[in-house]
């Protein structure tokens, strides 16, 4: 199951990404949820789920942020009993096939549960991210890093997959403490209920940077007070 957060995506969703990819990889489904959506999002998935059984949608009251979207996609995911739960980004900066990718890599390494999506541009490698918002990044992702004590290169990259489990939901069951650098805080409560050896970074293939970001740079700062809230709690 891959969880799909939505808010107000009507102008950049991409249908027929989703249900091309479904076609050829029965064992997936996605899981859109609307987060509060104030455009047309929530008429196109609804829509979308019409076209494929593969597709399940979950709407949200009100606007909670990327966090709650997340976690409550993760939560009606596992009444499916799925293998892997993951979660990407509706823009499809990182592109649909990665996922196959993600499934090979578990399926063939059972001793990784989670496993993390990296925008590191190497030879070979097809990452583009403006300037401007990769030097921010890099200073935050140092900042994160030094907080949890992982060596991790990148925490903030939309597309993650986890092996499911009891401590899966564990991690899941309560609400994070922020709406936009949650998974910090999924690294933070990972290292108290399963060893960090379980963790592996793969280096994406292809990331496009698609622009129209709902992240301000107030938020980049805000950011910063999170981190040490997460820090204090965990």
């Amino acid at each position: 199951c891959i969880v799909i957060p939505c808010y107000n995506e009507s102008a950049r969703l991409l249908e027929d990404s989703f249900l091309n990819y479904l076609i050829s990889n029965p064992r997936v489904y996605f899981l859109f949820v609307d987060d509060g959506s104030r455009d047309d999002t929530r008429k196109k998935l609804v829509a979308l789920a019409e076209k494929s059984s593969q597709i399940k949608f979950l709407a949200l009251k009100t606007n909670m942020g990327k966090a709650e979207a997340v976690r409550q996609g993760f939560l009606h995911s596992f009444q499916y009993n799925p293998q892997y739960v993951g979660y990407w980004d509706a823009d499809l900066a990182t592109p649909l096939n990665e996922i196959s990718r993600f499934i090979d890599f578990l399926g063939s390494h059972p001793e990784i549960d989670f496993l993390v999506g990296s925008r590191v541009k190497l030879l070979g490698k097809d990452i583009h991210r403006k300037p401007f918002r990769h030097y921010l990044g890099r200073v935050f992702a140092t900042c994160a890093s030094l907080v949890l004590g992982l060596a991790v290169y990148d925490t903030q990259c939309g597309a993650k997959m986890f092996r499911y489990s009891e401590n899966l939901e564990d991690i899941f069951r309560v609400p994070f403490i922020s709406r936009w650098v949650f998974d910090v805080e999924i690294f933070a409560r990972w290292k108290t209920k399963m060893p960090v050896s379980s963790i592996y970074e793969m280096p994406l293939e292809r990331w496009q940077d698609i622009g129209n970001s709902k992240l301000k740079l107030g938020d980049f700062f805000r950011a910063f007070f999170d981190l040490l809230r997460i820090y204090v709690r965990h």
